[in-house]
């Protein structure tokens, strides 16, 4: 098992603690390093998600839990290589927003696995020729 990025999707379905799959890959993963690695990316997505459900208590929640998550930021490389991959997904006809190509471009910074349920939106970026290692743990 190598150190990963868990992208929003994976994040949300152990913090729900619903799939069996999910949270055995995610008990070993935890076990493996201590604690999660997400990014700030995934930070925005749940609390603007859980914003929309008028859901302060849980953001707060949420919040006070990243103190034992790694939480990577998107910094001026990581920036310019999102930015690259977003272009070249325009340019290619195959865009998938903004965030997907920002997280996809931490991980790569970091070295990291990207484990993903969205395996379909991470491809289009290694069909470019991007290193992006994926993993999908609900398999």
């Amino acid at each position: 098992m190598d150190k990963s990025l868990l992208d929003t999707d994976i994040f949300s379905e152990i913090l729900k603690g619903v799939n069996a799959h999910v949270i055995a890959q995610a008990t070993a993963y935890r076990s493996a390093f201590g604690r999660y690695t997400i990014s700030t990316v995934t930070v925005m997505e749940i609390v603007k998600g859980l914003h929309k459900l008028q859901r302060e208590d849980r953001i707060q929640q949420f919040v006070a839990g990243l103190s034992s998550v790694e939480v990577l930021t998107l910094d001026v490389r990581s920036a310019e290589l999102a930015g690259r991959i977003y272009a070249d997904l325009e340019r290619t006809g195959q865009p998938i927003g903004r965030a997907d190509p920002m997280i996809a471009a931490i991980a790569l910074q970091h070295g990291l696995v990207l484990v993903t349920g969205n395996l379909a939106h991470y491809q289009r970026i290694q069909s470019l020729g991007y290193a992006l290692r994926l993993e999908d743990w609900r398999n």
